[in-house]
């Protein structure tokens, strides 16, 4: 079995692979502040209580956009699971040719995400990471990773709205019944859900636009993925596990 680990800057999503089946998976907060030892009892407790024993893994691999970290994941990594991890970064074997101006400043989870999005779905295609920030990727039709734009996360401008707008209240981010709201918040609710499904379905279509592929498959992920997917009329499918199997694909390919 091999755990799987990408660590963002709101959260950490971790799976346990058995070859090609996900045996379990886990989403937690992210927290710079903790040690390896708080790390490692925090995912043992969790394997603790799933039916997938912690001594069965026999490799790791991790994603982070969290470079501060990376010292504690490998240090809980060989400390209480007695393996050195591979980190997604310069010289780990991808299989994917990225085709950006500098290929180091993309994000280790954008490319992992566009490897899993091509291996089930083929190209071309957009993959959309609704995360801290919202990322949109373009993947060519021959699998190469072509670039994309960064936006800030719905729940990160959120919190910046409260944060200025002393009178406004902290709401719950769901979709309210009308766009013409008839209270303050069901109003805060409109203008975020509808305006950022707005703001989604006409960056694709100018994706699409620029890809020269208006039939590119469009997948959505990430914890607000459901959200907006369910308005968009440009969103295809939601995969809730992409960056896992990205990572579980990436681990098979650097094994010799």
């Amino acid at each position: 079995m091999i755990m799987v680990m990408d660590v963002g800057n709101t959260h950490m999503v971790l799976g346990v692979y058995s070859e090609d089946k996900l045996l379990t998976s886990w989403r937690l907060a992210t927290d710079q502040n903790k040690t390896a030892d708080e790390l490692g009892i925090l995912i043992l407790d969790l394997f603790g209580y799933s039916k997938v024993s912690s001594r069965d893994v026999a490799g790791i691999i991790i994603s982070t956009v969290v470079p501060n970290m990376i010292d504690a994941l490998e240090l809980l990594c060989k400390k209480y699971f007695r393996l050195v991890p591979m980190i997604v970064g310069p010289g780990i074997r991808t299989g994917m040719n990225i085709r950006y101006d500098n290929p180091k400043e993309v994000g280790a989870d954008r490319i992992v995400n566009g490897i899993a999005a091509f291996e089930r779905y083929g190209g071309p295609l957009i993959v959309i990471d609704f995360g801290t920030a919202t990322t949109f990727d373009a993947i060519s039709e021959d699998g190469e990773y072509l670039g994309g734009c960064i936006s800030t996360g719905i729940k990160t401008s959120t919190d910046a709205l409260f944060l200025h707008a002393a009178k406004l209240p902290r709401v719950e981010l769901i979709k309210p019944a009308r766009v013409i709201g008839k209270n303050t918040v069901s109003s805060i609710q409109a203008g975020i859900v509808y305006g950022y499904v707005g703001q989604v379905d006409y960056i694709v279509k100018r994706m699409k636009k620029e890809l020269g592929a208006p039939n590119a498959k469009v997948i959505a992920t990430g914890g607000m993925a459901p959200l907006i997917a369910k308005e968009s009329e440009t969103i295809d499918e939601i995969n809730e596990s992409l960056i896992l199997e990205g990572l579980k694909i990436i681990y098979g390919r650097n094994q010799d």
